[in-house]
């Protein structure tokens, strides 16, 4: 189209040399034809149609192409149905453009307007055809210019998404930027850091997608890639500023971690004596379920040394993250432990606190029971049967284990667990009581 353009705005061709051949002519005796009058009229008006057709074809060209960046720009942006009905309206008016067009070369190639022996006829229906392009091309410009102003809200939307392209992968590039520039602050202090290494590495190929560009890829497509590689290089800066007090906090831990499962170490060897006591001055029924702990305790502190001496290993190798979970095995195995060792002194303890003086037991037990009994009956006149059923079950509960320890050789440990568990009773009731009551509200 823009050649036929280039040769349809060319200036018309001098006629010097046909004017001098013609002079010749006529001072040898000889005859031309002379144009004058109406057929020079015909001509120019002909010449005149012509040079309006043309300006007429460039504007529905220059218009063409204009609106074509449009229509370009959102079907890389919007991929609604709304946008590809209007994609699929535009191919059509681009088919009827062509056409004119054709109409337009056709009328323009069919008449040499230049000709010398051009009658007054031919340049008549020159005239008219070029006026016929003429109206053609105007007609489609104005269907496409009333196209154009229906493309207001699409063409807003996509502009917008535009607008956040160089923005977004600018952030993008900069964000790998800080990333790898923490990444060599991480190296400069002696850490490798090379599971953060590969995962920039792996950010490569999306960034080579990136500088192709959504004429490439599309506006949604780059966005989205955008963002992720943004969130990805974040995340690698900030685990690669962390990991010097990461790799600080596991160096404090390991020593921690270790204090601790030597001090276990000793502690464990005071349990047997708590046992021997335990043994002399209660039933079996008090101690059996602690028989065990010594062996348990060693067992465990050696599982966490060996762990502790895996850690080391990890952190040496600056395997962070095995590190970090060798040192969570070390700590749950020292919790059970000490809980275990604690166990022991605990119960004994307990035990004598009880046998010394069961009373303030059975106190605290049953002002449990009647601050929930009291609560039960605030605002009624009789207990609502959810909450008396449990509360009478545990009075008899704690009666039976008051009976229970009145014999030569009391299951102190029996009693202890059933005065537990009523005042457990006691409280459940209570929190459902309070729950009922402020939904009710």
């Amino acid at each position: 189209m823009r050649g036929v353009l280039g040769l349809a705005l060319l200036p018309l061709p001098l006629l010097g040399a046909a004017l001098a051949a013609g002079s010749a002519s006529y001072a040898g005796g000889g005859t031309r034809r002379w144009f004058g009058g109406r057929g020079e009229s015909q001509r120019a008006q002909a010449q005149a149609a012509k040079d309006d057709a043309a300006e007429a074809f460039y504007e529905l060209d220059t218009a063409q192409r204009d609106l074509r960046i449009s229509i370009e720009a959102i079907g890389a942006v919007d991929g609604s149905a709304a946008a590809r009905g209007t994609l699929g309206e535009f191919a059509a008016l681009e088919q009827r453009i062509d056409q004119v067009s054709r109409d337009y070369i056709a009328a323009v190639d069919a008449h040499d307007l230049d000709r010398d022996d051009l009658d007054a006829s031919t340049a008549a229906r020159a005239r008219a055809e070029l006026v016929r392009a003429t109206e053609g091309l105007r007609r489609a410009r104005a269907d496409l210019e009333r196209f154009a102003d229906g493309l207001g809200p699409l063409l807003r939307q996509a502009e917008r998404q535009l607008e956040q392209v160089a923005p977004a992968v600018e952030r993008a590039r900069q964000a790998l930027l800080a990333a790898s520039g923490a990444l060599d602050a991480v190296r400069a202090a002696g850490l490798k850091g090379d599971d953060l290494a590969a995962r920039l590495v792996a950010l490569a190929p999306e960034l080579t997608k990136l500088n192709e560009g959504a004429g490439r890829h599309g506006v949604p497509e780059t966005l989205r890639r955008a963002g992720d590689v943004l969130r990805a290089a974040e995340a690698v800066r900030g685990e690669a500023e962390r990991l010097p007090g990461r790799a600080a906090e596991i160096d404090r831990r390991l020593v921690t971690l270790r204090t601790r499962a030597q001090a276990l170490t000793t502690r464990a060897e005071g349990v047997g004596p708590v046992l021997s006591e335990l043994r002399r001055r209660y039933s079996a029924a008090c101690w059996q379920d602690l028989q065990p702990v010594p062996e348990q305790a060693a067992r465990d502190v050696a599982r966490a040394e060996a762990k502790l001496a895996e850690a080391r290993t990890a952190r040496a190798g600056q395997r962070w993250a095995d590190a970090t979970s060798l040192l969570a095995t070390v700590r749950a195995l020292l919790n059970a432990t000490d809980e275990a060792v604690s166990a022991a002194g605990e119960r004994l303890r307990r035990l004598d606190e009880v046998s010394f003086d069961q009373q303030k037991e059975i106190e605290r037990t049953r002002f449990a029971v009647r601050d929930a009994q009291r609560l039960a009956m605030a605002g009624r006149s009789t207990p609502d049967p959810r909450h008396a059923r449990p509360l009478d079950g545990a009075v008899a509960r704690l009666d039976e284990a008051i009976a229970g320890v009145s014999g030569r050789h009391p299951d102190w440990w029996h009693f202890l667990s059933e005065t537990e568990a009523v005042r457990q009773t006691a409280a459940r009731v209570v929190q459902e009581i309070r729950e009922e009551r402020g939904a009710g509200h």
